[in-house]
């Protein structure tokens, strides 16, 4: 990953994080919010890995708790843990596959939500574990219409590296 790539998937996660803090996070679809950073994560973890994942995750989570006025650190652990996992899918087995980024949204998604909800329960938090089940399904759709133009935005403006970039073969002499 070139240096302009990694300016460019910062500027992507401070202007989703900004967004998801003063627009998304005022709607309310069924009881759910569409969670506009978490689906930019994912297509920047995918197309990038599981490093690049894990840092947005925390920086993008530390921006949202600072700008929220949250607890310190919460939203970054989960977002750095869902960056680095999307990640490892992405470097592994999800890059090249269609489902990858519409699959990665619908289990990170979920993750997210229980995750969120045991790191409140650690902290001794209250944490309403009926509103986030019965939001869940409403959280999952919103997040899934987004997954398409943000998936393509971001593939966009990070060009997709090429196989040589992202495995080093062995060449035997002889």
């Amino acid at each position: 990953m070139t240096l302009l790539d990694g300016v460019k998937a910062a500027v992507i996660l401070f202007v989703a994080a900004i967004a998801q803090v003063s627009i998304f996070s005022q709607l309310h679809v069924f009881g759910a919010v569409p969670n506009f950073l978490l689906v930019s994560l994912v297509a920047i973890a995918l197309l990038r890995g599981s490093i690049v994942g894990a840092v947005g995750g925390f920086f993008a989570g530390l921006l949202v708790d600072t700008a929220t006025l949250g607890t310190l650190g919460l939203t970054s652990l989960v977002l750095t843990l869902a960056g680095y996992w999307i990640g490892r899918y992405g470097e592994t087995t999800g890059r090249d596959r269609a489902h990858a980024p519409f699959l990665s949204v619908a289990v990170v998604t979920v993750l997210y939500e229980f995750g969120l909800l045991v790191v409140h329960f650690v902290l001794g938090e209250s944490a309403p574990a009926g509103a986030v089940v019965r939001s869940l399904i409403p959280a999952i759709v919103l997040n899934l219409i987004l997954t398409a133009p943000v998936y393509a935005l971001v593939r966009r403006l990070l060009r997709v590296a090429g196989r040589d970039e992202l495995t080093t073969e062995v060449q035997l002499l002889g």
